[in-house]
């Protein structure tokens, strides 16, 4: 028999043995995101709950840049060494997924997918199958000047697209002032005329080839080319980005501004007495039934990590309505894709606010449920880059005025047809 004096002496080796193994038996769950380490006290808060509610997992967050996390991940399911997550958009979850190189997620998910917006669910699933986690979205409001609205005798917001277009006639018909840019410029990769087919409802590739032409298409760009003809969008149309248009607006050349509600912060700086002009709406869906301007980002779990279970686990967490909640108030930028999270005071208390910026922010939260990303199928075109470029130098001929609208979107998809009618017979 052990003398008492022994036994415990012991016992502090003992405790520190039970330690050790309590946390070797942690699951190690690694999520990766990119540029948001601006963010870090957010990230650090959500790993220090997830951990403190689940002792048997130890989440660990670690950020990169955009460009590195594809290469990185490549390498550590090569190695065996997957993170439990990744931050994917979604074309890159729909490239990934159709690779087979990421995980569905439908059984694990199960009933929580209830908690999700539909449109998000519809954007991460591939070939009937789940394969992200909704986190957060993206949307663009309607900013537009009161006094301009009033002196072109507007009273009421456009309820469809429709309505919109004859309004914005209206308004340059009855003060000169061109009524909106409709982001025709590509250099930043977010306008374009592919993106109104595709708000239109229209369809663009199929069966691995362009289907542009149909008279729904020639009336789309038939329909620009009079609205720049007339002076109702502004002649710049093609060189109006992002900064260009919200000095635009602010300096009076444009009626209204189609931007994210954080744009307007920058309208109250540099001409406060435009800021106090300015009300908001949302964008009017149409054919296609989405809103402008979404861009949804997910999470992901690789083919190979080892517990799955884990994984979804704490990336039901990280979307939770609770946690995107708190990630749209961090960034005042984002918004959620779940569904009671826009429903908080923090969105709907602004519809009635005198600030425009949290008008916009109520807006927003309303366009949500049609907030989907506007994409091609991941490898449709076989050279992105060269073949968008001949788009969309068609359709600037055609709303220039320089060519009809029909041959151009005829050759437009006969040099589209070339490329993919050579990649198919390889």
């Amino acid at each position: 028999m052990k003398h008492p004096r022994q036994f415990a002496t012991c016992l502090p080796l003992i405790a520190l043995l039970a330690s050790g193994l309590a946390h070797a038996q942690k699951t190690p769950v690694e999520f990766w995101t990119f540029n948001l380490a601006s963010f870090a006290p957010y990230f650090e808060e959500s790993v220090k709950q997830f951990n403190a509610s689940n002792p048997d997992l130890e989440a660990k967050w670690v950020d990169m840049n955009w460009d590195q996390i594809q290469p990185k991940l490549i390498t550590a399911m090569a190695a065996g060494t997957p993170p439990a997550l990744v931050n994917f958009n979604v074309p890159w979850t729909h490239e990934f997924a159709r690779k087979g190189s990421i995980q569905p997620l439908d059984k694990l998910v199960g009933a929580q997918r209830k908690v999700y917006l539909p449109v998000a669910l519809n954007d991460l699933t591939v070939n009937q199958q789940l394969y992200g986690l909704p986190f957060y979205n993206s949307v663009s409001v309607i900013a537009y000047n009161k006094d301009v609205f009033g002196k072109a005798g507007i009273s009421s917001q456009p309820q469809n697209f429709e309505q919109f277009i004859a309004q914005a006639k209206q308004i340059k018909a009855k003060t000169g002032v061109a009524a909106f840019s409709p982001k025709l410029a590509t250099k930043s990769g977010d306008g374009g005329m592919l993106r109104w087919f595709m708000y239109l409802g229209l369809p663009i590739v199929d069966k691995g080839q362009a289907v542009f032409t149909g008279p729904e298409h020639v009336k789309a760009v038939e329909q620009f080319a009079e609205l720049y003809r007339s002076g109702v969008i502004p002649k710049d149309s093609f060189r109006l980005e992002y900064e260009q248009e919200i000095a635009a607006y602010t300096s009076g050349r444009l009626a209204m501004m189609t931007t994210s509600p954080t744009a307007l912060k920058r309208v109250e700086i540099d001409n406060n007495a435009v800021y106090n002009k300015t009300d908001v709406m949302p964008f009017p869906v149409a054919g296609g039934k989405m809103a402008m301007g979404a861009w949804l980002m997910s999470f992901v779990v690789p083919k190979n990590y080892a517990k799955p279970e884990a994984a979804v686990k704490l990336g039901l967490f990280l979307t939770s309505d609770e946690r995107q909640l708190a990630y749209a108030r961090t960034t005042e930028t984002t918004f959620p894709s779940t569904a009671q999270a826009l429903q908080d005071k923090y969105f709907t208390a602004g519809a009635t606010s005198k600030a425009p910026v949290e008008r916009a922010r109520a807006a927003a939260a309303q366009s949500m449920q049609y907030a989907r990303t506007p994409m091609l199928p991941p490898g449709a075109l076989p050279d992105e880059t060269t073949m968008m470029k001949q788009f969309n130098d068609q359709m600037q001929l055609a709303i220039e005025g320089r060519k009809p609208a029909r041959a151009a979107l005829e050759e437009a998809a006969r040099m589209w047809n070339a490329r993919l009618t050579k990649v198919a017979a390889k």
